[in-house]
């Protein structure tokens, strides 16, 4: 977002503040557990400092990417979150990084409109009394949105693939999307099967008809992966609410990782895949999507 002057002299303050807080703030929050409302506070801060907008630079500050992340900041805060200082500020590292952060920080300041202050201001003052106008303002946009948006309407925009890159702008063409991805909507009741050939060790599965998963994603091909084996059931698949066919999971020996479906467009374009079990009692897994660009 524009930059306005009560940021501008900020910045020097939040540098300073941030390079403190770093020791202060538990660096293990990547393993907490998710603070409640998390995807919903991302999609509000994404929406008022960027628009969403992965690859918005402020001209004055350098400040990058949807979150506006300062350059001084990023490296550290890529070691913590992504493994690497020197980790490319992509689309899917910008969310890990973002996600990483604001959990450390809702660990240390324990509300929403504290984060968001902290976010703009690197001050980690508590007292809302002692805020500046601005700082109220730009927190009151936060939560405004933080409020609006549906839980769903959050987990798609900062779990699903993001937009396309400006022209000129490399990018990832394929990205692997485990079973337990945000953005892949579940209905009806899945639970957790762990096996060592599993990507990441485990799937989700269901056995339960009409239990479905849903993912949408911007891409020109996606592929499902999971197992096959003597006790594997069927499932239909639909993309883009149209149904596409049946696929039957049942084979003779189990294998942990197979190529179950995979649709494919001549330009990439936004598609949603929905797996539906269809037949009571034998059990539909999803280990992972594999998308690409």
């Amino acid at each position: 977002m524009p930059e306005p002057k009560g940021r501008r002299r900020a910045v020097s303050v939040a540098i300073f503040v941030a390079a403190i807080v770093v020791s202060i703030i538990p660096t293990a929050a990547t393993s907490a557990t998710a603070p409640p409302g998390i995807n919903r506070f991302l999609y509000a801060l994404g929406q008022v400092e960027s628009g969403g907008n992965y690859y918005a630079r402020n001209s004055s500050s350098g400040a990058y990417g949807k979150y506006q992340i300062m350059p001084a900041n990023w490296p550290g805060w890529a070691k913590l979150y992504v493994g690497s200082s020197s980790a490319p500020q992509t689309p899917v590292n910008q969310e890990k990084v973002a996600r990483g952060k604001v959990t450390a920080l809702y660990v240390w300041l324990d509300t929403w409109p504290n984060v968001a202050h902290w976010w703009l201001t690197g001050s980690g003052e508590r007292n809302q009394a002692l805020w500046s106008t601005y700082s109220k303002t730009y927190v009151a946009k936060i939560m405004k949105l933080y409020h609006a948006v549906s839980e769903t309407t959050a987990a798609l925009d900062v779990g699903a693939v993001p937009p396309p890159p400006p022209v000129g702008v490399v990018d990832v063409t394929s990205r692997r999307i485990q079973e337990n991805n945000v953005g892949i909507a579940y209905v009806g009741r899945w639970a957790t099967a762990g096996h060592r050939g599993y990507e990441g060790g485990q799937v989700l599965y269901s056995e339960r008809d009409g239990a479905t998963a849903t993912y949408s994603f911007y891409a020109k091909s996606v592929t499902w992966i999971g197992p096959v084996g003597s006790t594997r059931g069927k499932a239909r698949v639909s993309v883009d609410g149209v149904v596409i066919g049946v696929v039957d999971m049942r084979r003779s020996s189990f294998k942990p990782q197979v190529n179950l479906f995979t649709r494919s467009w001549r330009r990439t374009g936004s598609h949603t895949i929905t797996i539906e079990v269809i037949g009571s009692g034998r059990p539909v897994a999803i280990d992972q999507f594999i998308i690409t660009r």
